[in-house]
């Protein structure tokens, strides 16, 4: 039987300790994550904890509506048992019917075969690090192999624990400047998931830097049993022209070879970083993209409302 828990219903040890012995666990789902990345969530959970989907929800302008929270590319029906079409559906039917509306990424093992939903493949970029590093390399584009040339002439350096703020700033500086879509809130759930991360033991930090000793490039990135997921980077004008990011994925890649890991690009659609990714040998892997709109047609407007004000 599957239950509909409000946030203080729901059992954190239980829930954890199923996301944990899922197959498909993802750190993503995890309650302490979820607290900072999605305060107030609920969730449907099967039995005692057997199977259990986390719903992001909030409500704008009179509208309940479920949203994929910053920084958790994937959520979706995580179990420790076999789980089939027939099971994930069950789980999208248990959605309250107060969430009219609904734009959420599932994981990559949640299939969804029936009409009933509106479905659309999302991409991700993996790469087994199980490998040598000398095996991984050899599947290097030529490019990637001629940007970390570039970046070894240029006297580029990687060092760990960099401070997750100072890669923030990074990216607020560059990138963050054209795309605006991350406001002070996400920002500060960003510092905190890294610092709860770095606490707790997952979270692991690179900096590059240039030959005057200036950080010039940053990333962060999070392991949670068999995956470590490229959750942030930071870059500037003299990373880019010194391929700085380059080396900071190849120093990370070099370090966790022979591991039983899975070193995940955390994307993307866009066709450029998709590239890039690529570059490193990674193959695409798909995960389902749900969109729901159950809005009465004189509500459509609402849409535009939901989308605007995360």
């Amino acid at each position: 039987m599957i239950r509909y828990l409000t946030n203080d219903e729901i059992d954190k040890k239980k829930w954890d300790d199923c996301i944990k012995e899922s197959f498909n666990g993802l750190v993503y789902a995890c309650s302490w994550y979820l607290d900072i990345a999605a305060e107030g969530w609920e969730a449907l959970v099967e039995n005692d904890y057997e199977s259990v989907f986390p719903l992001t929800g909030n409500k704008k302008a009179g509208i309940y509506y479920l949203f994929q929270p910053p920084f958790t590319q994937q959520l979706g029906v995580f179990s420790r048992g076999v789980l089939s079409g027939k099971v994930v559906e069950s789980f999208l039917n248990s959605i309250p019917a107060k969430f009219k509306f609904a734009e959420i990424n599932l994981n990559s093992y949640n299939k969804v075969t029936s009409g009933k939903y509106v479905i659309k493949p999302w991409l991700t970029h993996l790469l087994d690090l199980i490998h040598s590093h000398e095996s991984i390399v050899k599947k290097y584009s030529t490019n990637l192999k001629r940007n970390l040339k570039k970046a070894e002439k240029a006297g580029v350096t990687v060092m760990k624990n960099i401070k997750p703020d100072e890669i923030i700033t990074l990216f607020r500086e560059d990138r963050g400047k054209r795309i605006g879509n991350l406001k002070d809130d996400e920002y500060n759930k960003l510092r905190r998931l890294s610092y709860v991360g770095i606490y707790k033991g997952l979270v692991q930090t690179y900096g590059a830097f240039s030959v005057s000793n200036n950080l010039i490039a940053g990333a962060i990135f999070i392991r949670y049993k068999e995956r470590a997921i490229f959750l942030f980077s930071g870059n500037s004008d003299e990373g880019k022209q010194a391929a700085a990011m380059p080396v900071i994925i190849d120093s990370f890649i070099k370090e966790n070879s022979r591991k039983n890991l899975t070193l995940d690009f955390e994307g993307s659609n866009d066709p450029n970083l998709a590239r890039f990714y690529k570059s490193f040998g990674s193959k695409e892997v798909t995960y389902p993209h749900l969109e729901i709109n159950q809005l009465p047609a004189v509500l459509k407007f609402g849409v535009r409302v939901v989308k605007g004000l995360r």
